[in-house]
Formats: C-alpha cells, sequence, structure tokens
C-alpha cells in the first residue's frame, strides 16, 4: 500500500500561469533556456534554471546558481505571481496531444516508499545530476518539478474513472495550449467526498513506478533524509517526508523510443558492417513502418532498411535481454560498432524518438554520423515487468511524450 497526501501548493496567479509554465529543466541547455526566458523576467525557469542569468564563464553548479534560485522563488512569491493555496488539496492534471489524452493525480509521494521501493525504479542516476537536484531543492525549500509516476491500471480500475469523471465535468484551474500543440489543464480538488475517494483509490495500490524523473525523486529523497538528520525526532508527517509526484494510469500513457546514431562504423566497410548484421539479424529492403519488438530500422548510406533478432541470439524470457534496445547493443552497437559502454561513449549520440526518423536521417546525410537506428518503443507492460524484477533498463531506453510542465503546482517541503 503507497502513500500519499495533499498539500498546500504554491501556484501561478492564473492570468499568468501560460507565461510562467516552463519545460523541465532538463530538457535543454543554457542557451536554450536563456533564449525561452529573454523578455520574460517571470518564467519559471528562472528558478529551475537561474544558471540562465549568468554569464556562461559561471559555473553551472556554482553555488550562487542555487542561492539565485531561492532568491528568484521568493520574489516571484513576494511580488504576487506565485500564490499559497489556503487549503490542502489533490489536483489532476489532464494533458492532449492530437487525439491523446492523459489524466494523472498531483499529490506527495511518500520518501519512506521510494526506500522501501513501494515506488519502483527502472533507471541508474548519475551523481552529478542527483546533486544538482539535491542542492536546488534543498537551497529552494521546494520540489520546483514533479516526478511522472505510473500506476498498473488493473490493480485500481475505479482511480482513473474518479479522475477523468472531474476533469470532464469540472472548470480547470488552468487551461494553457502551448507552441507545441500539446493542451495543459490542471483541476483542483478540495477537502470532501471526491478528495477522500481519490485518497482511498491510490492507496489501495501495492506500488507505483517512475517514468520519468528518476534524478528528482532520488534528489528529493535525499533532501528528506538530511532534513530527517538535522530535526533529530521527527514524526514522518513532515512535509520534507514527501515529494510532488503526477501519477497516470499506464493505459493512457505514449512512450516513444529513445534511438540512436553513431559516428562511424568502427573500421568497417559497408559491406561488411553488413555482412556482420546478418549473423545475429535477418535483413530486409525497406523501413518498418511499425516496428515488433524485435525489430529495428537502420539507415545507412541515404538507405533504410528493417533489422530483424534471429531467434536464439537474445533471451525472450529475461525482461531485460529481451528489449530491442538490449538485443541491438549486446548483438551490434557493442561488438560490431565498439560502443561498449553507451553511457560514457562520444560515439554514440541519443535521440528521442519525438523528433522522428528524419532526425535520423539529418544526422546520417550531414555526415555527422555513419548509421542510425529507429527503435521500437518500449511498452508500459515492459517497464512495469523491468521494475518489478528490480533491474535497470539500458540507459536511454524510454521518451514520454508529452512532457509535464514545471511551474504549475510547487511543493514548499518546509510548510
Amino acid at each position: 500500500m503507497v502513500q500519499i497526501r495533499t498539500f498546500r501548493a504554491l501556484r501561478p496567479a492564473p492570468e499568468i500561469a501560460a507565461n510562467l509554465v516552463s519545460l523541465p529543466y532538463d530538457v535543454m541547455d543554457r542557451e536554450e533556456a536563456r533564449a525561452m526566458a529573454q523578455g520574460e523576467p517571470y518564467k519559471f525557469l528562472r528558478i529551475t534554471r537561474s544558471d540562465l542569468e549568468f554569464p556562461d564563464s559561471v559555473d553551472q553548479y556554482d553555488d550562487s546558481i542555487y542561492a539565485r534560485a531561492g532568491e528568484n522563488l521568493r520574489k516571484f512569491v513576494a511580488e504576487g505571481k506565485l500564490l499559497r493555496e489556503s487549503d490542502e488539496r489533490l489536483y489532476i492534471y489532464r494533458l492532449n496531444r492530437g487525439a491523446h489524452q492523459q489524466t494523472g493525480l498531483v499529490a506527495l509521494s511518500s520518501i519512506e516508499d521510494y526506500l522501501e521501493d513501494r515506488i519502483k525504479k527502472h533507471e541508474l542516476t548519475r551523481k552529478d545530476k542527483e546533486r544538482d537536484r539535491t542542492v536546488h531543492i534543498d537551497r529552494t525549500g521546494a520540489n520546483t518539478g514533479p516526478v511522472f509516476l505510473l500506476y498498473n491500471s488493473a490493480h485500481a480500475a475505479g482511480l482513473a474513472a474518479l479522475m477523468d469523471g472531474y476533469a470532464d465535468r469540472e472548470t480547470p484551474l488552468y487551461d494553457c495550449t502551448f507552441d507545441d500543440g500539446v493542451r495543459h489543464r490542471v483541476y483542483s480538488v478540495g477537502p470532501g467526498d471526491l478528495q477522500s475517494q481519490l485518497l482511498a483509490a491510490y492507496r489501495a495500490l501495492p506500488a507505483t513506478y517512475i517514468a520519468d524523473g528518476h534524478h528528482r525523486a532520488a534528489s528529493a529523497v535525499s533532501v528528506g533524509k538530511q532534513r530527517r538528520e538535522r530535526a533529530g525526532a521527527h514524526t514522518g508527517d513532515e512535509l520534507f517526508n514527501y515529494f510532488l509526484s503526477v501519477t497516470f494510469p499506464d493505459n493512457q500513457l505514449a512512450i516513444l523510443p529513445y534511438n540512436r546514431a553513431v559516428r562511424d562504423l568502427n573500421g568497417r566497410s559497408e559491406a561488411q558492417f553488413l555482412a556482420e548484421i546478418e549473423e545475429k539479424f535477418s535483413l530486409r529492403p525497406g523501413k518498418s513502418e511499425a516496428l515488433k519488438l524485435d525489430e529495428a530500422n537502420l539507415f545507412l548510406n541515404g538507405t533504410w532498411r528493417t533489422l530483424q533478432a534471429r531467434p536464439g541470439t537474445f533471451d525472450a524470457h529475461d525482461p531485460i535481454e529481451s528489449l530491442m534496445v538490449s538485443v541491438l547493443q549486446s548483438n551490434l552497437l557493442a561488438p560490431t560498432l565498439g560502443v561498449s559502454d553507451p553511457r560514457t561513449s562520444d560515439r554514440i549520440q541519443f535521440v528521442g524518438g519525438i523528433r522522428g526518423d528524419a532526425e535520423l536521417e539529418k544526422l546520417v546525410n550531414s555526415g555527422k554520423h555513419q548509421v542510425a537506428f529507429a527503435l521500437p518503443p518500449v511498452s508500459t507492460a515492459q517497464l512495469i515487468s523491468v521494475s518489478d524484477a528490480g533491474k535497470i533498463m539500458p540507459p536511454k531506453s524510454t521518451w514520454f511524450e508529452p512532457k509535464l510542465r514545471s511551474g504549475f503546482l510547487v511543493h514548499l517541503i518546509d510548510g
């Protein structure tokens, strides 16, 4: 049984919400963040990416940058751009991208559930990135971006119905459509029967799963543990024992692939490369528009081919080894192209599926890369299977779309 609670959110004044909220801090670099905040003194990026206000000569992890993030948060509050909710609430967050719709619950998740693996992970964190958000949360005293969780809809069939029913009939606090065409709506659920029903339905879940935000979650837990140590005696009810999350049912989510491009053929000619591929993959001309889980599309020298893993070349019963991203890594990228560690190699580039196959063609046709691979997306069932097995997916395996925006709701961990 997982634990969640209501909270008194810090949230934008409705008239400026569309201009204030921002993309997640980790989907852009400093230059891009600076451009997005240009002429916008109350852009939430000035809190989540306060390095944009400093010259490039200042290291992005310099203490002055974290200090500025806290200053900007307090400034936004003092000048009435961010308002404190009068009572504890839940929120419903609905996203629409074209025909796709997903509706999730915004609440506070427990760091104890994370530590005891009721909030399950499928990805390793990088220490530098984890430290960055740990210091950011500590210095701002806030979770400025939510952790994106999912739950197995088979375990709580009524939860989605409660959320969808409310969102279908109520007027949202915020209704914003951005340049990417994604519509974001946020609904407030105050004390009452629905809030109690949502809490009860959620708390009946045996587990939730991190979809996106492993670094945010790990950092929030680190800060919570630090606060516990400073406080000495604590009850477990203190706000620093919880972090901001949005939880969606697995059957409403869209996972896109994380594709790969490699700079060279590791000293092989095109003919040698293709011949080696056929030892463990079958090749056929043309691009598959509906990749099976054991297939990938390959772009080389202006031509698309479809490769399919040969039976017996991977363990079909292992939740990790059966992922096509693992099959490709073990049977082609490492032995043939020499990319033995994709986490550290500078010869491989990861390309989010939202960019489409055209981006892969562009990378290869430009001469910057010689070959690219379009992969099938990991399914939510596969993600849950990997997490339940306590295993870790290969790096850059999933790309969730649409992305949540930061700034609609903030959790102040010190009350």
